[in-house]
């Protein structure tokens, strides 16, 4: 199997477990805050999940072919060795993010941050750091919807 389909395949279950729950939220036009609140937990819970999980079995990508050279050459280990303690600590951010969605929101976002700086710095995959920083901004709403729902619920 290619690796494009495996990422394609992994991106759209994620995709279509967030727009079934949408579709079982009362087949309604316009969602509560609770409801857009859960759809991005779920997606901001998974995806660290899944990309964690990754890092062991290197199916979706080579992950560190993302490692910026100067990171790469500075490492006192593998990089797939790090790449795997990378995975550990995303594994343990989505949980964070299912079980303490604000707190998690905010790791998950900061570590998006870092990811597309490491990134930028690196000269390459523009286009996937562009896309973590939109997905940190997605982790930033996730965080300020859930207090919203919080203070909706006193």
């Amino acid at each position: 199997m290619q690796k494009g389909y495996k990422i394609f395949s992994v991106i759209s279950f994620v995709t279509f477990s967030a727009v079934f729950h949408l579709i079982l939220i009362k087949l309604n036009f316009m969602a509560t805050i609770k409801q857009l609140q859960s759809t991005l937990k779920l997606t901001f819970g998974i995806v660290p999940i899944v990309a964690g999980l990754d890092k062991f079995t290197n199916l979706l990508t080579n992950w560190a072919d993302y490692l910026a050279p100067a990171i790469k050459t500075g490492l006192p280990i593998d990089p797939s060795t790090f790449m795997k303690i990378v995975g550990v600590i995303e594994i343990v951010a989505g949980i964070i993010v299912l079980l303490r969605p604000i707190i998690g929101a905010y790791i998950v976002m900061a570590w998006l941050i870092c990811i597309a700086l490491q990134l930028i710095a690196g000269g390459h995959y523009f286009d996937v750091a562009v896309r973590d920083l939109v997905m940190a901004i997605g982790a930033f709403t996730l965080a300020q919807l859930t207090k919203i729902n919080a203070e909706n619920k006193r």
